[in-house]
């Protein structure tokens, strides 16, 4: 049985890392093409070494969305690549039956899984950054939009609404804002900085503009402008949270996602989008699993000479309709309020029937 494994791991190994070669260098390729038209621009000049590293640092987010659709592909060939030639009949004979085959994949499958988890939670989220800083470095800060991100905090009876303009190369914020309000939701201050930088549960507020909104002794409103240097301010939003903001959500660590939505659900905000961002993350390695499963009958076909190149466009087909079907299972569960744990799971459990379905009947009944 190790022979077996052994075969047939290393013949999968050799076509998912072949298939995700491609696929990546393709990528790499688009990405390239689109980035040379940002070459020679900025105030520092954006050469084409810095568009080579940052579409170098963009592979590993690709790797992640892609492995498990090459892991379908490279899968589907090799099962059928063993059928075609009677390999696997033979394998079949010598004892590898239907559990056994489904339970060495299963292992592979897992081992997929992790790398997907690995790569998508550590690897993608580091690269992402640092791939915006280097541009930001060249072309400006990062910014969402025409108003920045905006975030909120309650600190005892207070409410806090703070408008972060920019993300600078450094990692400094740019262009803040901090509106405050009191325990009767009346505005008391506005507080407004060119900079700021993070510190240990504070920022550090650069040329600070702050106007006191209060009642003066004859009942009039009283404004009280101050300006200062440097003003620290006494927050519990990190660099991860402003981070999420201005960054896309599916490019940050689970953990970090997780430490959002609580903040968010702490200070009476929608976390909709961000829940099922973070589910997503937790069930899109699982897929890994669901992709070997769904290429094992192929394995039990019987091929004519030739025929196995239809077979594995149809798994091509298979795996992007899995990745629309990912995408638009989270638009909509974003639009209809889904509960965002179903909303992740539901394209996997959709394809999970569908694998185990074909297995049973391709496999087990004929």
């Amino acid at each position: 049985m190790k022979t077996i494994r052994r075969l047939v791991y290393r013949e999968v190994i050799s076509a998912v890392a072949f298939v995700t070669i491609g696929f990546l260098a393709l990528f790499f390729f688009f990405d390239f093409v689109d980035e040379l038209g940002n070459v020679g621009r900025g105030a520092t000049p954006y050469r084409l070494t810095h568009a080579l590293m940052y579409v170098t640092l963009l592979v590993p987010s690709h790797l992640y969305e892609l492995l498990p659709i090459a892991v379908l592909i490279g899968t589907i060939f090799v099962m059928a690549r063993f059928a075609q030639s009677s390999e696997f009949t033979i394998l079949r004979t010598s004892g590898l039956g239907p559990w056994r085959a489904l339970g060495s994949l299963m292992l592979l499958g897992a081992a997929f899984a992790l790398l997907t988890f690995a790569t998508g939670d550590y690897l993608a989220p580091a690269a992402d950054r640092a791939a915006q800083l280097l541009k930001a470095r060249y072309q400006g800060s990062i910014s969402v939009g025409q108003t920045g991100a905006w975030l909120k905090e309650r600190q005892a009876e207070r409410t806090y609404t703070v408008n972060v303009s920019a993300l600078t190369a450094d990692g400094a914020l740019r262009g803040v804002r901090i509106f405050e309000a009191g325990p009767n939701g009346m505005l008391s201050s506005v507080t407004a900085a060119d900079g700021a930088r993070f510190g240990q549960g504070r920022w550090l507020l650069d040329n600070a503009r702050q106007r006191l909104f209060a009642t003066g002794r004859d009942g009039l409103p009283a404004v009280t402008v101050r300006e200062q240097a440097q003003l620290e301010w006494r927050t519990d939003l990190s660099a991860e949270m402003v981070s999420v903001a201005l960054l896309r959500p599916d490019r940050m660590r689970t953990l970090d996602l997780f430490e959002y939505i609580r903040h968010l659900k702490a200070n009476g905000q929608a976390s909709q989008r961000y829940e099922i961002e973070f589910w997503r993350k937790v069930f899109y390695p699982l897929s890994a699993l669901v992709m070997v499963v769904l290429a094992l009958p192929f394995a039990y076909l019987h091929f004519r000479s030739g025929s196995i190149t239809g077979f594995v466009f149809g798994g091509v087909l298979i795996g992007i309709s899995f990745f629309l079907l990912n995408n638009v299972f989270g638009y909509i569960g974003n639009l209809r309020t889904w509960w965002p744990w179903l909303t992740a799971a539901a394209p996997g459990l959709i394809y999970s029937m569908m694998s185990l379905g074909a297995f049973g009947w391709l496999v087990l009944r004929r």
